[in-house]
């Protein structure tokens, strides 16, 4: 009966181990895709969580499109365009270029 226990034990623990997930590197040590990245959204990532409205008095060298949230948007797309895309609550979820 003792086998039959411990052996359950040790398969218990395999079907842990297979249920952790991987860890994941840094991703903000690895390169943006020049050719993704055309419009320099890689620079603006610290927007992320800041209200919409935080771009308001801001310069930027390239074309901007802010997007509140469930507005409807032009279906074209521009990789020099920077896009920021806002939330329920009017704050940044993704900046990303298109």
């Amino acid at each position: 009966m003792k086998f039959y226990g411990k052996g359950l034990l040790v398969a218990g623990l395999f079907a842990l181990t297979a249920c952790q997930s991987a860890s994941h590197s840094d991703t903000a040590s690895v390169k943006p895709d020049p050719e993704n990245d055309r419009c320099g959204a890689s620079q603006f990532q610290h927007y992320v969580g800041k209200p919409l409205t935080a771009l308001q008095g801001q310069h930027f060298d390239q074309l901007v499109r802010p997007i509140p949230y469930n507005s409807a948007v032009t279906m074209d797309f521009n990789l020099n365009r920077l896009n920021f895309l806002a939330d329920k609550n009017g704050n940044i979820s993704s900046v990303y270029c298109g």
